[in-house]
């Protein structure tokens, strides 16, 4: 991985007196380092994976970017966190991470899957693309929102273009389980305009902006209140799916609704998406330096990729064990797989448990534990070390093994020479 690590030494500083003096050669001066400096020198980067699914009412990053404190408590233990823009996006707010990579859904599934790998860059050439739906006052407060982003933020917003026809977004509640999904009505009209933009003015990420259809009052008071399921969340990932599926680069997606009455209801973990007419801002803001996806079996990798194995541990709500990505990390061919934590408090509508996929899982109740065991597993101590009972005694695996032969044998009913060999053993002792 291409994470920068601080050298075990730091060179000799020249003073403005040495200047002008004759150059002659400065030997560098070695510095004792504390246990934190001299760690990285010898352990790669940790990586850790924090996933809350989208559109399932997640107690936890299930409205307005209120998972976006569990990544920025995450990212100052870990070297390197990989998440997606349901965590990371917060409507008119956002925090920037240097080492947190924002990633799309369907880029983090091909990423755990191991046919896609990450690569970390200075700067994306975003397009924006509106919906050709949105009406001429909130497309021009989105057009100003990149505008804003490109001159206060220096956000590298290169162009825009309009849909050649509406999108038609249509929500709903899944009948089965309650998540929200939906459809895209003219999705070719949306590859189309990504397209354009990406053969004629060679960006490499999208941001979308669709006009969804005003919420129904019931739901809409319900979401911002605290209670329900986001409607717009389903869909949103369906937008961002199709694009990186079809041209492989970093996409998010802003719905394109009308500003709701005010409410002295609101909820403290919806109100990001309050305070302004759009919620463009964080996505430009994720996109202008999201990593680039990589297909693994079409180049040979650069140094600087990071790859599902590269990943130390992965964050997610005890009931939402269920998709593809979480599988792939919990069921990868390797030595050395990922942690995998789930989290209890973060409740969501689902109910796929760990148990029900065959997943070896640490369970923990809430995203304080949470990140201590990330803590304990980054400094190579056995989380169950740091409870009061959780170390037992040392079991033995029933097996005993020959003096005469490195292969393991049984030791229930070893044989009638083995018992003689033990004795003797025994008696010298």
């Amino acid at each position: 991985m291409a994470l920068p690590l601080a050298p075990p030494f730091i060179t000799a500083r020249f003073t403005p007196s040495q200047a002008a003096a004759p150059r002659r050669l400065i030997r560098a001066r070695f510095i004792s380092p504390s246990a934190d400096a001299r760690a990285p020198c010898f352990r790669r980067p940790y990586t850790s994976v924090l996933i809350v699914p989208t559109g399932v009412g997640a107690a936890v990053g299930g409205f307005a970017g209120d998972a976006l404190p569990v990544a920025r408590a995450l990212a100052s233990v870990a070297h390197c966190v990989i998440s997606h823009p349901n965590v990371l996006n917060a409507a008119m707010l956002y925090w920037p991470m240097p080492n947190t990579l924002y990633v799309e859904g369907y880029a983090l599934d091909r990423f755990a899957e191991g046919s896609w790998a990450l690569q970390p860059v200075h700067q994306n050439k975003v397009g924006l693309v509106l919906d050709s739906g949105i009406e001429d006052d909130l497309r021009l407060r989105h057009l100003q929102v990149a505008d804003a982003a490109r001159a206060s933020l220096g956000l590298p917003v290169v162009e825009y273009i309009v849909t050649d026809g509406p999108l038609e977004i249509k929500t709903w509640f899944d009948p089965k389980c309650g998540k929200s999904t939906g459809s895209v009505g003219n999705s070719d009209s949306l590859l189309r305009a990504v397209d354009t933009l990406v053969k004629h003015v060679d960006v490499n990420a999208v941001a979308v902006v669709a006009r969804f259809p005003d919420d129904d009052p019931e739901d809409s008071d319900c979401y911002r209140e605290g209670k329900g399921v986001d409607l717009l969340a389903g869909v949103e990932a369906i937008i961002s799916h199709l694009i990186v599926k079809e041209f492989k680069i970093p996409a998010a997606h802003a719905p394109a609704v009308l500003p709701p009455p005010l409410s002295p209801l609101l909820c403290p973990r919806s109100a990001a998406e309050e305070i302004g007419y759009t919620f463009l801002p964080c996505v430009l803001a994720g996109l202008s330096n999201a990593p680039q996806y990589v297909m693994r079996r079409q180049r040979t990798l650069d140094s600087g990729c990071i790859v599902a194995g590269d990943v130390d541990s992965v964050i997610l709500p005890n009931d939402s064990c269920g998709g593809d990505g979480t599988l792939a990390f919990a069921r990868a061919v390797r030595k050395q797989k990922p942690l995998i934590i789930t989290v209890q408090e973060n409740e969501t509508v689902l109910d796929d448990t760990p148990d029900k996929f065959g997943i070896e899982s640490l369970n923990v109740r809430n995203y304080w534990e949470a990140i201590g065991v990330v803590a304990a597993h980054k400094a190579g101590v056995n989380p169950n070390a740091l409870r009061r009972q959780g170390i037992d005694h040392l079991k033995s695996s029933g097996r005993l093994y020959s003096a005469h032969s490195s292969v393991p044998m049984p030791c229930a009913h070893p044989p009638a020479h083995e018992k003689v060999h033990i004795k003797q053993l025994a008696r010298q002792v």
